[in-house]
Protein backbone atom coordinates (compact mmCIF):
# COMPACT_ATOMS: atom_id res chain seq x y z
CA UNK A 1 0.00 0.00 0.00
CA UNK A 2 1.77 3.72 -1.11
CA UNK A 3 2.09 6.06 1.83
CA UNK A 4 0.17 8.89 2.27
CA UNK A 5 2.27 11.71 1.11
CA UNK A 6 2.87 14.92 3.07
CA UNK A 7 2.88 18.59 1.66
CA UNK A 8 6.23 18.91 0.08
CA UNK A 9 6.89 22.80 2.09
CA UNK A 10 6.00 21.52 4.92
CA UNK A 11 8.34 17.98 4.73
CA UNK A 12 11.41 21.05 3.69
CA UNK A 13 10.46 22.99 6.71
CA UNK A 14 10.08 20.42 9.12
CA UNK A 15 13.31 18.94 7.94
CA UNK A 16 15.47 21.98 7.57
CA UNK A 17 16.55 22.15 11.37
CA UNK A 18 20.01 19.62 12.69
CA UNK A 19 18.22 16.29 13.79
CA UNK A 20 18.58 16.38 17.52
CA UNK A 21 21.04 17.46 19.89
CA UNK A 22 24.46 15.31 18.81
CA UNK A 23 27.69 16.70 17.42
CA UNK A 24 26.24 16.15 13.86
CA UNK A 25 24.20 18.55 12.48
CA UNK A 26 21.69 17.77 8.67
CA UNK A 27 20.09 19.99 6.52
CA UNK A 28 17.95 19.31 3.72
CA UNK A 29 15.26 17.68 2.23
CA UNK A 30 14.76 13.69 4.20
CA UNK A 31 12.31 12.88 1.00
CA UNK A 32 12.06 10.84 -1.94
CA UNK A 33 15.13 13.19 -4.17
CA UNK A 34 16.36 15.42 -1.72
CA UNK A 35 19.68 15.88 -1.07
CA UNK A 36 21.13 16.15 2.92
CA UNK A 37 23.99 18.54 3.54
CA UNK A 38 26.06 17.48 6.73
CA UNK A 39 28.56 18.09 8.86
CA UNK A 40 30.31 16.07 11.60
CA UNK A 41 33.39 17.15 13.94
CA UNK A 42 36.71 16.21 11.74
CA UNK A 43 37.99 12.84 11.67
CA UNK A 44 34.68 11.09 12.00
CA UNK A 45 33.31 8.51 9.46
CA UNK A 46 29.30 8.61 8.60
CA UNK A 47 27.83 5.37 6.76
CA UNK A 48 24.56 5.82 4.89
CA UNK A 49 22.83 2.77 4.90
CA UNK A 50 26.17 1.14 5.21
CA UNK A 51 28.20 3.21 2.64
CA UNK A 52 30.92 5.29 3.60
CA UNK A 53 30.77 9.11 3.09
CA UNK A 54 33.27 11.53 1.96
CA UNK A 55 33.77 13.93 4.58
CA UNK A 56 36.30 17.47 3.99
CA UNK A 57 38.84 18.28 6.51
CA UNK A 58 36.28 20.56 8.13
CA UNK A 59 33.68 17.53 8.44
CA UNK A 60 31.21 18.51 6.13
CA UNK A 61 29.48 15.31 3.54
CA UNK A 62 26.31 15.39 1.42
CA UNK A 63 23.94 12.32 0.35
CA UNK A 64 20.70 12.25 -1.24
CA UNK A 65 17.73 9.66 -1.51
CA UNK A 66 16.58 9.06 -5.14
CA UNK A 67 13.42 9.01 -6.41
CA UNK A 68 12.04 5.88 -5.14
CA UNK A 69 13.48 5.69 -1.87
CA UNK A 70 12.10 3.64 0.82
CA UNK A 71 10.57 4.92 4.28
CA UNK A 72 13.99 5.40 6.22
CA UNK A 73 17.46 5.00 6.19
CA UNK A 74 20.13 4.67 8.89
CA UNK A 75 23.29 7.37 9.83
CA UNK A 76 25.96 6.17 11.47
CA UNK A 77 28.53 8.60 12.73
CA UNK A 78 31.94 6.88 14.75
CA UNK A 79 33.27 9.97 16.07
CA UNK A 80 36.84 10.67 16.90
CA UNK A 81 37.05 10.13 20.24
CA UNK A 82 35.46 6.31 20.11
CA UNK A 83 31.70 7.01 20.25
CA UNK A 84 29.31 5.89 17.15
CA UNK A 85 25.92 7.26 16.91
CA UNK A 86 22.99 5.86 14.97
CA UNK A 87 20.06 7.65 13.38
CA UNK A 88 17.15 6.53 11.65
CA UNK A 89 16.31 9.23 8.96
CA UNK A 90 12.96 9.17 7.87
CA UNK A 91 12.04 9.71 4.40
CA UNK A 92 9.02 11.38 3.38
CA UNK A 93 7.29 9.74 0.47
CA UNK A 94 6.01 11.47 -3.16
CA UNK A 95 3.15 11.35 -5.84
CA UNK A 96 4.59 11.81 -9.43
CA UNK A 97 2.57 13.28 -12.60
CA UNK A 98 2.50 10.97 -15.82
CA UNK A 99 2.96 13.07 -18.63
CA UNK A 100 1.96 11.89 -22.32
CA UNK A 101 4.63 12.98 -25.37
CA UNK A 102 2.88 12.11 -28.46
CA UNK A 103 4.37 13.28 -32.24
CA UNK A 104 7.89 12.29 -31.41
CA UNK A 105 9.76 9.97 -34.33
CA UNK A 106 9.29 6.78 -34.11
CA UNK A 107 12.67 6.28 -34.35
CA UNK A 108 13.65 8.72 -31.23
CA UNK A 109 11.07 6.19 -28.92
CA UNK A 110 12.06 3.05 -30.54
CA UNK A 111 15.71 3.59 -31.56
CA UNK A 112 16.88 1.17 -34.49
CA UNK A 113 18.96 -1.28 -33.93
CA UNK A 114 22.44 0.13 -35.26
CA UNK A 115 22.31 2.60 -33.19
CA UNK A 116 22.25 0.58 -29.75
CA UNK A 117 26.00 0.67 -29.68
CA UNK A 118 26.54 4.40 -29.70
CA UNK A 119 23.70 4.92 -27.10
CA UNK A 120 25.58 1.64 -25.21
CA UNK A 121 28.64 3.84 -25.47
CA UNK A 122 27.27 7.39 -24.69
CA UNK A 123 25.45 5.58 -21.60
CA UNK A 124 28.60 4.61 -20.61
CA UNK A 125 30.32 7.68 -20.83
CA UNK A 126 27.54 9.46 -18.93
CA UNK A 127 28.31 7.14 -15.80
CA UNK A 128 31.75 7.67 -15.51
CA UNK A 129 31.32 11.59 -15.88
CA UNK A 130 28.53 11.22 -12.79
CA UNK A 131 30.94 8.17 -10.93
CA UNK A 132 33.75 11.05 -10.00
CA UNK A 133 34.02 11.80 -5.96
CA UNK A 134 35.56 15.17 -5.72
CA UNK A 135 37.19 16.29 -2.54
CA UNK A 136 36.25 19.92 -3.68
CA UNK A 137 32.82 21.29 -1.39
CA UNK A 138 31.32 23.68 -4.37
CA UNK A 139 27.95 22.14 -2.91
CA UNK A 140 28.21 24.48 0.29
CA UNK A 141 26.81 27.06 -1.38
CA UNK A 142 23.22 28.05 -2.21
CA UNK A 143 22.26 26.77 -5.72
CA UNK A 144 20.60 29.13 -8.26
CA UNK A 145 18.38 28.53 -11.42
CA UNK A 146 21.04 27.71 -14.50
CA UNK A 147 18.27 29.65 -16.38
CA UNK A 148 14.37 30.93 -16.10
CA UNK A 149 11.09 29.89 -18.04
CA UNK A 150 7.98 28.13 -17.62
CA UNK A 151 8.66 24.53 -16.01
CA UNK A 152 7.41 22.01 -18.54
CA UNK A 153 8.78 18.90 -17.01
CA UNK A 154 9.32 18.16 -13.53
CA UNK A 155 11.03 15.20 -11.77
CA UNK A 156 9.94 11.80 -11.07
CA UNK A 157 7.23 12.10 -13.94
CA UNK A 158 6.60 9.30 -15.80
CA UNK A 159 6.18 9.59 -19.83
CA UNK A 160 4.45 7.61 -21.97
CA UNK A 161 5.98 8.30 -25.51
CA UNK A 162 3.74 7.53 -28.49
CA UNK A 163 1.55 5.83 -26.06
CA UNK A 164 4.55 3.60 -24.47
CA UNK A 165 5.33 3.79 -20.78
CA UNK A 166 8.98 4.85 -20.61
CA UNK A 167 10.86 5.67 -17.54
CA UNK A 168 10.62 7.91 -14.99
CA UNK A 169 11.59 11.91 -15.84
CA UNK A 170 14.65 12.72 -13.95
CA UNK A 171 14.82 16.66 -14.74
CA UNK A 172 13.58 19.69 -14.15
CA UNK A 173 12.53 20.70 -17.68
CA UNK A 174 12.80 24.78 -18.58
CA UNK A 175 11.50 26.04 -21.41
CA UNK A 176 12.63 29.04 -23.37
CA UNK A 177 14.03 30.55 -26.63
CA UNK A 178 16.49 28.50 -28.37
CA UNK A 179 19.81 30.37 -27.83
CA UNK A 180 18.92 31.75 -23.82
CA UNK A 181 22.09 31.26 -21.84
CA UNK A 182 22.57 28.29 -19.43
CA UNK A 183 24.27 29.12 -16.32
CA UNK A 184 26.66 27.22 -13.77
CA UNK A 185 23.87 26.70 -10.64
CA UNK A 186 26.72 26.45 -8.62
CA UNK A 187 30.89 26.37 -9.34
CA UNK A 188 32.47 23.33 -10.38
CA UNK A 189 34.35 21.23 -12.43
CA UNK A 190 33.04 20.28 -15.63
CA UNK A 191 33.02 16.36 -16.52
CA UNK A 192 31.31 15.81 -19.55
CA UNK A 193 31.09 18.56 -22.19
CA UNK A 194 29.17 16.69 -25.59
CA UNK A 195 27.94 18.94 -28.61
CA UNK A 196 25.59 15.78 -29.77
CA UNK A 197 24.49 13.02 -27.63
CA UNK A 198 21.83 10.77 -29.46
CA UNK A 199 19.02 10.91 -26.60
CA UNK A 200 20.38 14.26 -24.90
CA UNK A 201 22.00 16.06 -27.76
CA UNK A 202 24.51 18.88 -26.53
CA UNK A 203 25.43 18.12 -23.06
CA UNK A 204 27.32 19.31 -20.07
CA UNK A 205 27.71 17.24 -17.11
CA UNK A 206 28.68 19.65 -13.71
CA UNK A 207 30.56 17.99 -10.69
CA UNK A 208 30.19 19.99 -7.56
CA UNK A 209 32.27 17.36 -5.45
CA UNK A 210 31.55 14.61 -3.28
CA UNK A 211 29.69 13.01 -6.27
CA UNK A 212 26.86 15.68 -6.33
CA UNK A 213 26.83 16.73 -10.12
CA UNK A 214 24.35 18.91 -12.69
CA UNK A 215 23.62 17.83 -16.16
CA UNK A 216 22.52 20.02 -18.62
CA UNK A 217 20.73 18.73 -21.57
CA UNK A 218 19.72 19.69 -25.37
CA UNK A 219 21.88 22.78 -25.51
CA UNK A 220 22.22 24.05 -28.77
CA UNK A 221 25.79 25.39 -27.92
CA UNK A 222 28.47 23.88 -25.55
CA UNK A 223 30.82 26.80 -23.97
CA UNK A 224 32.85 24.50 -22.01
CA UNK A 225 35.83 22.28 -21.77
CA UNK A 226 36.56 18.42 -19.94
CA UNK A 227 37.98 19.67 -16.66
CA UNK A 228 37.62 23.41 -16.39
CA UNK A 229 36.46 25.27 -13.69
CA UNK A 230 33.45 27.41 -13.53
CA UNK A 231 32.08 29.87 -11.17
CA UNK A 232 28.29 29.99 -10.12
CA UNK A 233 26.56 32.01 -13.12
CA UNK A 234 29.34 31.55 -15.23
CA UNK A 235 27.73 30.75 -19.05
CA UNK A 236 28.16 27.13 -20.00
CA UNK A 237 26.17 26.77 -22.81
CA UNK A 238 22.59 27.48 -24.56
CA UNK A 239 19.20 26.46 -24.64
CA UNK A 240 18.68 24.19 -27.65
CA UNK A 241 16.04 21.58 -28.94
CA UNK A 242 19.20 19.10 -29.41
CA UNK A 243 18.29 15.28 -28.79
CA UNK A 244 15.27 13.93 -28.33
CA UNK A 245 12.97 16.84 -28.05
CA UNK A 246 9.55 17.93 -29.34
CA UNK A 247 10.66 21.80 -28.68
CA UNK A 248 13.36 23.76 -27.17
CA UNK A 249 14.25 23.71 -23.48
CA UNK A 250 16.78 22.72 -20.96
CA UNK A 251 16.46 19.29 -19.02
CA UNK A 252 18.34 20.28 -15.88
CA UNK A 253 19.23 16.77 -14.00
CA UNK A 254 21.20 16.36 -10.56
CA UNK A 255 23.23 13.09 -9.33
CA UNK A 256 24.40 12.40 -6.69
CA UNK A 257 26.45 9.51 -7.85
CA UNK A 258 23.78 6.97 -9.27
CA UNK A 259 21.01 8.33 -7.53
CA UNK A 260 18.64 10.89 -9.12
CA UNK A 261 17.74 13.94 -7.30
CA UNK A 262 15.32 16.83 -8.04
CA UNK A 263 17.02 20.26 -8.69
CA UNK A 264 13.89 22.01 -7.45
CA UNK A 265 14.45 21.11 -4.30
CA UNK A 266 17.45 23.37 -4.37
CA UNK A 267 16.55 26.33 -5.48
CA UNK A 268 12.90 27.17 -4.93
CA UNK A 269 10.48 28.95 -7.12
CA UNK A 270 11.80 31.49 -9.64
CA UNK A 271 11.77 35.08 -8.58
Amino acid sequence: MRRAALPLALVLLLLAAPLGAGEISLDGGFIQGGLVRGSAPPGSAVTLDGRQLRLSPEGIFIFGFGRDAGAEAVLIIAYPGGEEETRRLAIAPRQYDIQRVEGLPQKMVTPPPELLARIREEGAIVRAARAFDMAETFFSAPFAWPARGPISGVYGSQRILNGEPRQPHFGVDIAAPEGTPVRAPAGGEVRLAAPDLYYSGGTVILDHGHGLSSSFLHMSRVDVAVGQQVAQGEVIGAIGATGRVTGAHLDWRMNWFERRLDPALLVGPQE
